[in-house]
């Protein structure tokens, strides 16, 4: 099996109108690596119908990650066409994200014989107006910046419609079933969930609107955890969950009943109040303390001091806790709009999402237990990119795709 080269020595070659041919699109499967320097986020989608030239990338940039979408050739390789190559940048540390691109800029002008400014950039996202002037004193290349909606809605529709094993469904039981691409998507539902989160009713290729949201996001469990743990990264405090046991800190309905509520539907692991078992099991410990039955490590110091009760909460189990607080509120407000404009297909997207099978598993619950079982979450392995990749589209002409999914021309 060839191993594609972790230099950037295949990318862009010089400009130019592109069309891109998604014929035979997949995603590759190899390992993820490292590209001079930069951690390669998920998986590639190999393009190898695609010849044409490619002179532009796309940024995303939101509050908490900047997502890189650039075109690579197959290149030391027998094999025809490229790839799309998928990167991210924490957004606090822009300017290695800046770095990365002029490294694509000055390969793009060896490879291509190239002027500097012949390498586009097009950015996406609150970021690409925060940092505008910036990007583009750093980059010395011409920048077009892009509705963030606009872009979300460009990059659901192509995963949805071009993109096999892509979309899929996630449950305990039956973790990862794929849909087929297709072309009958309308109307559905995007809860696109970065540091905040967005609801955005979709009726056709131009036709959305922000029909609502919430604050409590992606920047809602980073910086709480960041507060409670010792977890420096989203990815650190994602490890912790897996590891974490809520049963821990919340209180469960088996809590308050001793069994489950069937009548209602609630089983006994059901969570009752989030973090509910925390001021109980504190006011026990400092009573306990008061009336001098607190243990002793034997050299008269308390056991139950305030750090020690506060080491009595594992991170772990703290981080697992906030996760489904979190996730099973999105995945309620999200069912709750999904009834009020009547919609069938919900798609959740975002950096927040990463994979990560316990927060899969809160929303679709939630979905699945609000709608009695009528109403499914449906989730994408690029979940991050859909603004980037949406960004990347806009440089597309009428009817490029293979199921022509986008069906009016663009400027460029």
């Amino acid at each position: 099996m060839h191993r594609r080269p972790s230099t950037l020595d295949e990318v862009i070659l010089s400009p130019g109108t592109v069309k891109i041919n998604v014929k035979g699109a997949f995603i590759a499967e190899e390992e993820k690596h490292w590209i001079d320097g930069a951690q390669q986020d998920t998986k590639d989608i190999r393009l190898p119908n695609h010849t044409a030239i490619v002179s532009h990338v796309a940024l995303d940039i939101g509050g908490s990650l900047a997502k890189l979408v650039y075109f690579s050739r197959e290149r030391d390789s027998e094999e025809v066409g490229g790839r799309l190559n998928f990167l991210k940048f924490e957004t606090d540390r822009i300017s290695q994200c800046f770095q990365f691109v002029q490294q694509l800029k000055s390969k793009h002008q060896t490879l291509g014989g190239s002027k500097p400014g012949h390498l586009l950039v097009i950015a996406t996202g609150g970021g690409a107006y925060k940092y505008y002037d910036e990007m583009k004193k750093v980059l010395g290349v011409e920048v077009l910046r892009e509705d963030e909606m606009e872009c979300l809605i460009m990059g659901l529709d192509f995963f949805i419609t071009e993109i096999p094993r892509e979309v899929f469904t996630y449950s305990e039981t039956d973790p990862m079933p794929f849909l087929e691409p297709r072309t009958d998507i309308y109307p559905y539902l995007l809860v696109n969930i970065g540091s905040g989160v967005s609801l955005i009713k979709v009726s056709g290729p131009r036709e959305y609107e922000r029909i609502g949201g919430t604050s409590l996001g992606g920047g809602t469990l980073w910086g709480l955890l960041s507060l409670l743990t010792g977890a420096r990264t989203f990815d650190d405090m994602l490890a912790m969950a897996d590891k974490g046991d809520n049963k821990n800190v919340d209180m469960l309905v088996g809590d308050i009943y001793g069994t489950d509520y069937s009548k209602v539907g609630l089983s006994t692991n059901t969570i009752a109040s989030s973090f509910g078992k925390v001021f109980k099991m504190k006011r026990q410990g400092e009573s306990e303390a008061e009336d001098g039955s607190a243990m002793s490590d034997g050299a008269g110091q308390d056991v139950h001091d305030e750090s020690s009760r506060r080491k009595a909460f594992a991170p772990e189990d703290i981080s697992l806790s906030l996760l489904y607080a979190v996730s099973n509120n999105i995945g309620q407000i999200a069912y709750l709009f999904c009834e009020k404009h009547q919609l069938e297909d919900i798609y959740f997207g975002g950096s927040f999402i990463r994979g990560h099978r316990q927060t899969m598993n809160a929303l679709s619950f939630a979905i699945n237990y609000w709608s009695k079982g009528e109403k499914k979450a449906y989730f994408l392995r690029h979940e991050g990119y859909l603004g980037s990749v949406g960004a990347f589209l806009k440089r597309q002409p009428r009817n490029w795709g293979r199921r022509n999914s986008f069906e009016e021309s663009i400027a460029i």
